[in-house]
């Protein structure tokens, strides 16, 4: 199959995303319905939702886009070579777009006004280191997948990983400037101030950039042709900017590089 043009990928992540905004926030809400006053059961159907969901979601647009989500898995696989930092920066606005109007569904879903602006605050610097754990812990989940050839798993890991996330880290496990920002149209327990927004996107880059120091330490040998297959293996056209030689010999470091029995992606 050749590469899919831009337009279908952009299509993909804002559809992926939208679902993603509407499941987060839908599962928030029926939760707090569910479950009124029991917080800690409220996160539990909030989390458990999410990690399955996400693991679908992915299935789902995986093979068009890659099913990124999510700028900052966008803008690290850019630094390893996965994609081209044009269609990263493209995916963006398909990627914020695609929460804030699933946070605006998943609102009507539960006959609420269409956007109302939360007044969660939860920005505290226990938050912020949290969402640098979040974050760096999700990208080291993807790219090492990647890089051993099994990005095939990578649905069901991720989505447990962000469940259990949920749990380990103060903030809940945002990772994802995306998600954070369409939170922001939704006053419900999934929610987040627009004043705490700016500092969980914040700590969720710091935790981007120091995973591309992490992932160059513990997998050096990480080629684009791996890359590129980060949250699930899809034809893209990321790698039509780069010489035909380059990506040829990418694809020879990749085999020379993995031990015997090794999978390969």
């Amino acid at each position: 199959m050749g590469a899919i043009a831009l337009w279908r990928r952009l299509a993909a992540e804002f559809l992926g995303s939208a679902f993603l905004a509407a499941l987060v926030i839908g599962s928030g809400i029926a939760a707090q319905r569910l479950s009124p006053g029991d917080a800690g059961l409220e996160l539990l159907e909030n989390a458990a939702a999410t990690a399955a969901g996400l693991f679908a979601i992915i299935l789902m647009f995986g093979p068009v886009s890659g099913g990124h989500f999510n700028p900052v898995v966008s803008f690290v696989d850019a630094a390893f070579r996965g994609v081209s930092w044009r269609d990263a920066a493209a995916y963006l606005p398909a990627q914020v777009g695609g929460c804030t109007v699933g946070a605006i569904g998943a609102n009507l879903m539960f006959a609420l006004p269409a956007i109302s602006i939360s007044v969660k605050h939860r920005a505290t610097a226990a938050h912020f280191l949290s969402e640098i754990v979040a974050t760096l812990g999700l990208m080291l989940v993807i790219f090492a997948l990647a890089r051993s050839g099994r990005s095939r798993v990578t649905p069901a890991a991720v989505g447990a990983y962000i469940g259990a996330a949920y749990f380990f880290t103060s903030s809940a496990s945002f990772a994802n400037p995306a998600i954070t920002i369409g939170r922001m149209f939704s006053n419900t327990f999934a929610g987040i101030a627009p004043s705490s927004a700016s500092t969980y996107i914040a700590a969720q880059v710091v935790g981007g950039i120091l995973a591309i120091g992490l992932v160059r330490l513990l997998y050096p040998n990480l080629t684009a042709r791996e890359a590129a297959h980060v949250m699930l293996p899809h034809d893209h056209s990321g790698s039509e900017d780069r010489p035909q030689s380059v990506a040829a010999s990418d694809g020879a470091a990749a085999t020379a590089s993995r031990p015997s029995g090794s999978v390969s992606s």
